[in-house]
């Protein structure tokens, strides 16, 4: 099987394209595709607890709290204790923050509807309804349940 026959491979080419393609557009506004995505997860009248965010977007607490931070010192947002919970934390958008959080909802949007212009909604469908069976099929954790590596088979030189 060639890489370009493999469904990993495709969803990870795509992936990669619409990331750069959101970066490119990011960087215009001195943000990046992470923050971008942050940005559109977080609550603009009740804020977001910090322990929200990293499961929404898929990262890890420290890969978020790096972008936290970058945040921060952007001036994108502002941490404040929660009323109700003093133990936690919630992330708050600027104005710095609400636009650039604009920006990036209608980069999005633009983009979706490109793609809806294009791609006729049946495919569309069939297109999410596969991604949905994969990621099921992932999130099951029963992928790999009867999985035997078969044992590397000996090369001609191995064999000498």
């Amino acid at each position: 099987m060639t890489p370009e026959e493999t469904v990993d491979y495709n969803i990870k080419v795509a992936w990669h394209a619409i990331s750069r393609m959101y970066n490119t557009q990011a960087a215009k506004h001195d943000i990046t595709t992470s923050i971008g995505f942050v940005l559109l997860n977080i609550d603009q009248e009740n804020g977001t607890p910090a322990t929200k965010i990293a499961p929404l977007l898929g990262l890890e607490t420290r890969s978020l709290t790096r972008i936290l931070r970058s945040m921060e010192e952007k001036g994108l947002i502002y941490k404040q204790a929660d009323a109700h919970d003093k133990r936690s934390v919630r992330i708050f958008l600027t104005e710095e923050g609400l636009r650039n959080k604009e920006i990036s909802r209608q980069t999005v949007r633009h983009f979706n509807l490109k793609v809806r212009d294009e791609i006729p909604q049946s495919e569309l469908d069939v297109f999410f309804r596969v991604v949905s069976q994969i990621t099921g099929m992932i999130e099951g954790k029963t992928l790999y349940e009867n999985f035997k590596l078969k044992p590397p088979r000996a090369t001609e030189s191995s064999a000498a």
